[in-house]
């Protein structure tokens, strides 16, 4: 097995550059159980697949994520064994206090869910620009992170002017977790070129838009209903798209996609992560575990080949994709900016 690439964060944090995403944990994937959950997270670490990302408020991902590792700790037979990254989120309420004791609290409530005498990364999101209490508490972050109870500090769903704000301040900030795909492009527009400028690398989610770009929903009816859209994920980049433009551009971009990917021997998600994994500021794209859900040996093999050296997208075959994601409207104009559809 090949090694799975890494990425190196501005703090000195190595990444895999395909993370495991654990949004599937919050509930609103279906039932979970845990027990179940921490077992399959094996294959993922087996595979080479060694970074998790989380959140506070994915149910019981950081405390799924506790276990595994404290398994993994007792099990590991070799020093070289590759350690696990648990990049997690916080993400405070919209009411309360911002000062030092709150912030440090939710630090390390979440240390000690996650067993970890630091975290590794803590990605901070903020629900309303007009309450300046996100830099009171960045500037706590940063110094919590100056006493080494935090490695990296980034962000998530935050725009390219509160970047630029923020940095302005002295502080450093490692990462944006941000929407990208084939259908949200938004980030080439402005933040990949400050990124690139500030060391900060973009970590993307809904690259897959939930399972859509898929060949499963290749030359298939458009999902409606909510028995068709499942997931908290259909439902929501079904959303995307219908913004984006409509099922029959989208069936375009699948049937583009699923052409390319025979040319490479690959599947359309592997194809659709490559895409997004070649962009200058991307450092890794978050996929979705499937844990305790039938699948999980093809969705790790297409996660491993997407970030294989093996395929590579030629220039012919990137221009034939965007010819079809040109024809559709302009999400920086319709939503604006990253981020930006959490706060409208």
């Amino acid at each position: 097995m090949a090694a799975v690439p890494t990425v190196k964060l501005s703090g000195g944090l190595k990444i895999c550059r395909v993370l495991n995403g654990l949004w599937q944990l919050s509930g609103a994937h279906g039932t979970v159980d845990e027990a179940q959950a921490v077992e399959d997270m094996q294959a993922y670490v087996d595979a080479g697949l060694t970074t998790f990302d989380l959140a506070d408020h994915y149910g019981p991902a950081e405390e799924v994520f506790g276990a595994f590792s404290r398994q993994q700790l007792k099990s590991r037979s070799s020093p070289g064994s590759a350690p696990l990254q648990g990049l997690t989120k916080w993400v405070p309420g919209r009411m309360g206090g911002m000062d030092r004791k709150v912030v440090e609290r939710a630090i390390r409530r979440s240390m000690t869910r996650m067993q970890v005498e630091s975290l590794d990364c803590v990605q901070f999101h903020w629900w309303d620009y007009r309450d300046k209490r996100y830099l009171e508490a960045l500037g706590h972050l940063a110094d919590l992170q100056q006493d080494g109870l935090i490695r990296e500090l980034s962000l998530t769903n935050f725009d390219t002017q509160r970047l630029e704000e923020i940095t302005s301040r002295g502080i450093r900030i490692s990462s944006n977790q941000v929407q990208y795909s084939l259908i949200d492009q938004r980030p080439a527009v402005r933040m990949e070129e400050f990124c690139l400028a500030h060391d900060i690398k973009l970590l993307t989610y809904g690259t897959l838009a939930g399972g859509l770009l898929s060949e499963r929903y290749l030359g298939k009816a458009e999902p409606k209903s909510r028995l068709e859209l499942y997931t908290a994920s259909l439902s929501k980049y079904k959303k995307m798209i219908d913004t984006w433009g409509d099922w029959r551009l989208f069936q375009d971009l699948l049937a583009t996609l699923e052409t390319v990917a025979k040319g490479h021997d690959c599947s359309v998600a592997s194809v659709a992560t490559r895409f997004i994994l070649d962009r200058p500021a991307v450092g890794g794209v978050i996929v979705g575990c499937r844990l305790g859900i039938a699948g999980a040996e093809q969705h790790i093999s297409d996660s491993l080949l997407s970030c294989s050296p093996e395929l590579r997208l030629t220039a012919e075959d990137s221009a034939a994709i965007q010819a079809v994601t040109q024809r559709s409207g302009d999400l920086m104009a319709l939503i604006g900016d990253c981020g930006d559809e959490y706060r409208n």
